[in-house]
């Protein structure tokens, strides 16, 4: 398997005086092969919950195979769709997990 990029940056055209603030997602395993990196920067602008961030992954290409109920971890916490995030925020997002 080849090695992914380390990082990928979707930023949207912006107008001036547009907030340039960018949320910082790590990816992991599926999730990474699917969005073709370990890392995305997305802008902040727009996004103040979990479910947000989603919807706006969910929009690029490779993402809509991600579930709208994928686990996100914010500041190493499990969040639920309605939490909180913002730039200062560590996300990740990770695949069903299985054990055994």
């Amino acid at each position: 398997m080849a090695a992914l990029p380390h990082r990928h940056t979707y930023l949207p055209p912006m107008s001036a005086g547009s907030d340039r603030r960018v949320l910082t997602v790590r990816l992991f395993a599926r999730y990474a092969d699917l969005l073709g990196t370990d890392r995305l920067e997305i802008p902040a602008q727009g996004i103040s919950t979990v479910r947000d961030l989603l919807s706006r992954i969910r929009s690029l290409p490779g993402g809509a195979a991600i579930a709208e109920t994928a686990l996100v971890a914010v500041n190493l916490t499990q969040a639920r769709a309605d939490s909180a995030v913002t730039p200062e925020d560590e996300v990740a997002l990770l695949p069903p997990l299985a054990g055994g």
